[in-house]
């Protein structure tokens, strides 16, 4: 948060989009480093560091609003940058009673408003590398939560007998939109059996294409052979398009395999993808809480 008092340390007043230009220069950002995005996708870490840093630093007084997207720094945000201080970090604005408060209307600990230290987000002297903004340490925590809860998945698919794993499929894939209806699906996964096909399902509701499914319930990865032994299977069925299935992983030979297949399209979706699909549509799991994060619309008060 340094640089970025000491860039508006004239009295004058200051755009947002002015302090990105200046920042990005003062931290030697590359092109990479400024599309780098939270990840939600929805905006880059270097922006959202940049707002969070004229949020703390508004809170503390050391910079005022002085009209629709417009700011400039006070008289205490210079007699501040006057003690030469090494950095502005979360501890140091902690002097201002001001800032206090709005700590005390968040969570209470220091550790979430940890944010905006430094505005780059490659390392620098300014900020340690474990320094989030809140939206990253929401991400964070929501990508930590989904990883415990994927491992959880596959314990509990793992535990589970073979014909769970099967009906988890059926379930998944009509969840996905396949399989016309859970009653449909359920007939035709597991009727076939023949020549490496463990089963078929519609692609669509009114079945105008098949997809033909095998699942291997494997803790061993599944490798290119067995890739390769699915194949001749759907072209023994006349077959365009299948999904193979593992609790395990694909080899990287097996992945090269599927891709380079011309005539065929063939999915292959190993543990971490299944779970990540179960998490997504609501296979297995309960939704417990739901957020939604806003932030200020920069249109609608004209800032640049």
């Amino acid at each position: 948060m340094l640089p970025f008092l000491q860039h508006i340390s004239d009295e004058q007043e200051h755009k947002i989009a002015e302090l990105f230009q200046l920042l990005a220069e003062h931290f030697g950002m590359t092109e990479g480093d400024l599309k780098e995005l939270l990840p939600s996708g929805r905006e880059t870490r270097f922006k959202n560091r940049v707002y969070w840093a004229r949020v703390y630093l508004g809170q503390a007084k050391v910079l005022d609003s002085t009209g629709r997207g417009r700011f400039k720094i006070t008289d205490r945000g210079l007699r501040l940058l006057k003690t030469n201080p090494k950095r502005i970090d979360i501890k140091l604005l902690g002097q201002y009673a001001e800032f206090q408060e709005f700590k005390s209307r968040g969570s209470g600990s220091e550790d979430s408003v940890t944010a905006a230290n430094s505005v780059a987000p490659a390392p620098s002297t300014e900020q340690p590398l474990s320094a989030q903004s809140p939206e990253e340490q929401l991400e964070s925590t929501y990508q930590l939560l989904r990883q415990q809860l994927a491992q959880s998945l596959l314990t509990n698919i793992r535990k589970s007998p073979p014909a769970f794993f099967e009906q988890l499929v059926v379930d998944l894939l009509v969840a996905m939109g396949y399989g016309g209806s859970r009653v449909d699906a359920g007939q035709a996964l597991g009727q076939s059996g023949d020549g490496g096909i463990d089963g078929i399902i519609k692609e669509d509701r009114l079945g105008l294409d098949i997809v033909y499914l095998q699942a291997k319930r494997w803790e061993a990865p599944v490798g290119s052979p067995e890739v390769r032994n699915f194949t001749g299977s759907l072209e023994g069925h006349g077959a365009q398009k299948g999904v193979l299935i593992t609790i395990s992983k694909f080899t990287k030979d097996a992945i090269a395999f599927a891709t380079r297949l011309q005539q065929k399209k063939l999915v292959l979706i190993d543990g971490e993808k299944l779970t990540e699909l179960m998490m997504d549509f609501s296979v297995g799991v309960n939704k417990v809480a739901s957020y939604t994060v806003q932030k200020i619309d920069p249109d609608y008060f004209g800032e640049e």
